[in-house]
């Protein structure tokens, strides 16, 4: 085959590849939020909004809109957009501002054996390149394109991986793309993977607060007894609110360390919400002990 000819087939090829990738069928995009209802800044109303990021959606050509009509074997993705913050920042002293907007994506599916909810963040980021009230708008509203771009690029690539086998997985787990890797950790934890519990445990390290409450929460899914030495080091220190979630992720992670952990607590800990906290969580370890069946009760935790 002649080079020009070979350029062509790859490039038609390329193409048909692209074209057949998955397009995830969305019900209903949704709001959330102040401040996508009273933001002066930001200087769109919040249908101006949702039409920006329905447009966004499809441009993207991974998700598309269903009308009122939509075929009973499909179920489709209800999206959820929030906006926690716009606002205005000065970087490294420098003489410019910077336009900031976050965005949130919630996903959500029902009609299957469980619902299913994946979350997504972005963040757009634009110079303000004048001090009048309109530069400022268009970076902000420039900002906003950015990052709803982004929260429907990670959902795109959070919705693939529920594709993906184990092995894929795996694979992505080593990617130079972090939302990649997090959104391959998530399906595999949801999986009960035991891939996924030592690197769960490894974020209970992190200085984010949101990643080390994600982590807990996959842990707890799992039943991951061999993240309780972590936990228990974790609570050390922490104040009184986190402390109770720690203690009741024990409780629902359960076992002889977790027992023994939470029946001190419960005894002797110097905050008394803390010892009624523990002693909730025993309570539920006991209950959850005492109505599991012989094979519940026979069956190991995913990392052991």
């Amino acid at each position: 085959m002649k080079p020009a000819l070979l350029l062509t087939a790859c490039v038609l090829l390329l193409g048909a590849c692209r074209s057949q990738a998955p397009r995830y069928p969305v019900e209903e995009v949704r709001l959330s939020g102040a401040t996508l209802t009273d933001n002066s800044q930001l200087g769109m109303a919040p249908e101006q909004v949702r039409e920006l990021f329905s447009t966004t959606l499809k441009d993207s050509k991974r998700f598309e809109l269903l009308g009122e009509e939509k075929p009973r074997e499909v179920r489709p993705w209800r999206v959820t957009l929030e906006l926690p913050f716009t606002r205005e920042v000065l970087k490294d002293d420098g003489p410019h501002t910077y336009a900031e907007v976050g965005a949130t994506l919630v996903l959500e599916r029902f009609g299957g054996d469980l619902p299913e909810r994946y979350e997504v963040v972005g963040l757009g980021e634009v110079r303000v390149e004048a001090d009048t009230p309109e530069a400022r708008r268009t970076a902000l509203h420039s900002s906003l394109e950015a990052a709803l771009r982004q929260v429907s690029e990670s959902a795109a690539l959070q919705l693939a991986t529920l594709d993906r086998d184990n092995a894929g997985l795996l694979q992505d787990l080593q990617s130079s793309d972090p939302r990649l890797r997090e959104f391959a950790l998530r399906t595999l934890a949801e999986r009960g993977h035991p891939a996924a519990a030592p690197l769960l445990i490894e974020q209970l390290k992190s200085s984010d607060a949101d990643t080390v409450r994600r982590a807990i929460g996959a842990l707890v899914e799992m039943k991951a007894a061999s993240a309780v030495p972590a936990l228990i080091d974790l609570s050390r220190g922490k104040e009184v609110g986190f402390l109770q979630e720690i203690v009741f992720a024990l409780g629902e992670i359960g076992g002889t360390e977790a027992e023994a952990y939470l029946y001190t607590v419960a005894q002797g800990h110097d905050q008394p919400a803390i010892q009624a906290a523990a002693q909730q969580a025993l309570d539920t370890l006991y209950a959850s002990r005492k109505h599991a069946s012989p094979e519940a009760r026979a069956t190991k935790p995913a990392d052991q």
